[in-house]
């Protein structure tokens, strides 16, 4: 397999892949109604972003896009997100890309990487990220509606980048318990 950038070409190899994901509405906080253009416009990072396929004897089998999480004042903190086509799952596609956008984010000084919205029903993403190193650092309840299972949490998942500059990597303390 092969981690490259994105490509014009890419898009009409990973759509198919794209559109099964965003339709179930069961994983990703896109509307599963929105056109392909509409999808497109929200994959496709503009620069200083990225985005990324894996590629497989020929085949877009999983994509990744990552980010500034915000502008200003945020923008130190990196995000993104990954998508695998279904009959590449459980092969390392995932943890590849997201290998990937740990490197990337080192790369560029980013201090931390930050997932705004885990669905929590998505078992296979939260193990994933979890082996990467990543904790739940806050969760909406309720925050995702699932397709089948009704309002499940929505978690916020971060993992600081500290190791790039020689620190181990620091899980960030908890909030202070409220009152």
């Amino acid at each position: 397999m092969e981690i490259r950038g994105f490509e014009e070409g890419d898009w009409p190899r990973a759509w198919p892949f794209i559109e099964l994901t965003i339709r179930a509405g069961d994983t990703f906080c896109y509307d599963p109604l929105q056109t392909e253009a509409q999808a497109r416009d929200l994959w496709l990072v503009a620069p200083p972003g990225h985005v990324v396929v894996a590629v497989e004897g020929g085949r877009v089998i999983g994509t990744s896009n990552m980010y500034a999480n915000r502008p200003g004042p945020g923008s130190h903190i990196a995000s993104g997100n990954f998508m695998v086509a279904p009959e590449a799952r459980g092969r390392g596609v995932g943890r590849a890309l997201g290998e990937y956008l740990l490197d990337w984010a080192r790369g560029r000084g980013f201090t931390g990487v930050q997932f705004n919205a885990v669905a929590a029903s998505n078992t296979p993403a939260l193990k994933l990220y979890e082996r990467l190193g990543f904790d739940v650092i806050g969760t909406v309840p309720g925050g995702f509606r699932h397709p089948a299972l009704g309002p499940v949490g929505l978690h916020v998942m971060y993992r600081g980048l500290e190791e790039s500059r020689g620190h181990p990597r620091r899980t960030p303390a908890p909030p202070p318990a409220r009152r």
